[in-house]
């Protein structure tokens, strides 16, 4: 008896997606870095295919899909060496939390521009000084009669210079407790008091980096995502779909790497057969190929706790493929590049750019060890530490 992993339109989602790479590439991306932008044109393609906002309810222009499909349309633009970044954060972080808990208006207003790629919205939750920790974000929201007045700083926050708003999370105070609970708030991006300082990354990626500081940001009423005191299932609810991206992203790229490996080694001739005859070459390839799968089958599972509605699940799997899927990617990456030698640093051949991008889904959203930390506690039941 097989098992069916994927059905026939998701295998048609793939090939038709992966089509899209194809015509794009890897050389795309690296002419658009050269000329300093952006994935534009691949972008809106994208959207107006209807990819970008696979996973958003079919009222307001999205796809009627999941989590499921938009990780699959991202993997497969990795693999064709052309991933989409902003899919990790627009649709999937902020697209998932206005569907699931904005308000009427929000959803209106946000979701048909997020699904067909024309509004792009950032993700503001990492802080300087909270780092992994979500419990030490010190950005603090509080109630001026009918607006909400922000302030703290935000970090690391992708995409802000091309994004219409960033889904901002801050703390508000409980007036029961007097305790800081979280909250989202959605600022557009040339409200008064939000500044934002573009940081120098030795990354090469089409979107930047950010910091930003909310000097007294004041927001009208309806700025408010969802309900005051849901705050931490709201935030969750966007940061489980964010980690699954990540693990696609990171399948994707690792995949990339690896076609490019395997073809130079079935071709790249220095004694009387191939190099890719040998086992010091095809057992590296070999293992990197089974983590890589072995991660996807994860991704797979967590996206799919995600669209069922199961958020304790998904998180313990959320965060177990972003994890096994940044080690298989990291090893996938070396390999590749390992294999093909010199050449393997070459701009001709497209695998050098990719070490520093692969460390990338060790580290963020959140880091390996963090996930560690959150295994051992959540599922394994031991002590903490801290």
């Amino acid at each position: 008896m097989s098992v069916v992993i994927e059905t026939e339109e998701h295998e048609a989602l793939r090939e038709a997606v992966a089509a899209l790479g194809r015509r794009y590439g890897r050389a795309y991306v690296t002419k658009a870095l050269d000329e300093g932008k952006g994935p534009e044109e691949l972008w809106n393609e994208a959207g107006e295919l209807g990819y970008l906002g696979v996973s958003l309810p079919e009222e307001y222009g999205g796809g009627g899909g999941g989590i499921y499909e938009l990780s699959l349309v991202l993997e497969e633009l990795g693999a064709a060496g052309c991933p989409l970044l902003l899919l990790v954060v627009s649709p999937a972080i902020c697209g998932t939390i206005i569907a699931r808990f904005g308000t009427e208006g929000q959803k209106r207003e946000w979701l048909p521009g997020l699904a067909d790629g024309s509004r792009i919205m950032s993700f503001g939750i990492t802080e300087p000084d909270a780092g992994s920790n979500s419990h030490r974000i010190t950005t603090t929201a509080r109630r001026d009669g009918d607006e909400w007045v922000l302030n703290g700083r935000k970090v690391f926050i992708s995409g802000v210079d091309i994004s219409d708003a960033t889904l901002v999370v801050g703390r508000t105070e409980d007036a029961r407790t007097g305790k800081l609970k979280p909250a989202l708030f959605i600022v557009p991006r040339d409200t008064p008091g939000f500044h934002r300082t573009m940081l120098d990354m030795d990354l090469a990626a089409a979107e930047k980096q950010f910091e930003l500081v909310l000097d007294d940001v004041r927001l009208p009423a309806d700025a408010l995502v969802g309900d005051e005191d849901a705050g931490l299932l709201q935030l969750f609810a966007g940061l489980n779909p964010e980690r699954v991206m990540t693990a696609a992203f990171a399948v994707g790229m690792a995949r990339y790497a690896l076609t490019a490996a395997i073809g130079y080694a079935k071709e790249r001739q220095v004694w009387k057969t191939p190099i890719g005859a040998h086992q010091a070459v095809q057992h590296p390839l070999a293992v990197a190929h089974i983590e890589v799968e072995t991660a996807k089958l994860m991704m797979q599972k967590a996206a799919h706790l995600c669209d069922v509605g199961d958020d304790l699940a998904a998180g313990e799997a959320a965060n177990m493929a972003k994890y096994a899927a940044g080690e298989a990617c990291v090893k996938a990456v070396d390999t590749a590049v390992h294999t093909l030698g010199g050449n393997g640093l070459t701009k001709e051949f497209g695998l050098a750019s990719l070490v520093n991008a692969a460390r990338v889904a060790r580290i963020a959203p959140v880091s390996r060890e963090m996930i560690l930390n959150f295994v051992s506690h959540q599922t394994l039941g031991l002590p903490k530490s801290y």
